[in-house]
């Protein structure tokens, strides 16, 4: 097996499962997507991934979650073929041992798929604020990791306490963003994670703009 995350969480960045799949009919090896940072929003109607490359059909495990994207909050999903879906119901330790999904976490997220495979007016509004967040802070003079369609936007700080000092301060201003550092993140990498969302107004999202903008000079991040 070639396995891989879909949507790398702490970077933004993007599998390119053009290449994997190429490795993978090179070495005769099958394929096992992580999209739990990608199910809902990547790919034209957010199937993740696989669908943005066109590779659906060449890959052959995928494992997600009902939570983060759709808002499920515990429970998740593994699809691929019969025998191996099989072989997991008897052999898998994290199914043999874990609790039924709750009834109201499968209700709702049977109505979230619903509305993905009904609409793309969500996905559509979370292109846009990832794009205008994406272009914004860029032009301001930060350094944000990542794929550019990416809704987890790294903002790149470096210094440990200088990313939990700027998190503080964007509190100050109502905004909710995590500093992450060592161990999470490799020494030296610091970051502000931002999680871009469907429901923010373009407002909200120049607020946010500017606000990182005008705390950012003022810890010397920017000039």
């Amino acid at each position: 097996f070639i396995v891989t995350d879909g949507v790398f969480s702490m970077d933004g960045d993007i599998a390119d499962l053009n290449k994997i799949t190429e490795l993978a009919e090179q070495y005769n090896a099958n394929i096992f997507v992580d999209e739990c940072h990608a199910t809902g929003f990547i790919g034209a109607s957010g199937r993740g991934t696989p669908e943005l490359f066109g590779v659906a059909d060449k890959i052959d495990v995928v494992n997600s979650t009902l939570g983060k994207a759709l808002g499920g909050g515990t429970g998740g999903y593994t699809t691929g073929r019969k025998e191996v879906i099989e072989i997991l119901r008897q052999r898998s330790r994290p199914y043999l041992f874990s609790n039924s999904v709750a009834p109201a976490v499968v209700g709702a997220s049977l109505k979230v798929f619903d509305m993905l495979s009904s609409g793309s007016e969500l996905r559509d509004n979370l292109v846009r604020n990832t794009t205008a967040f994406r272009k914004g802070m860029k032009a301001a003079g930060f350094t944000i990791s990542g794929h550019d369609d990416c809704p987890i936007a790294p903002i790149m700080v470096g210094d440990a306490k200088l990313a939990s000092v700027f998190a503080d301060e964007m509190m100050k201003k109502n905004i909710y963003v995590i500093g992450f550092s060592f161990p999470v993140v490799p020494k030296g990498q610091a970051r502000i994670r931002v999680q871009l969302s469907a429901s923010h107004t373009l407002d909200q999202i120049q607020y946010a703009i500017d606000s990182f903008t005008e705390i950012g000079k003022e810890v010397g991040l920017l000039k």
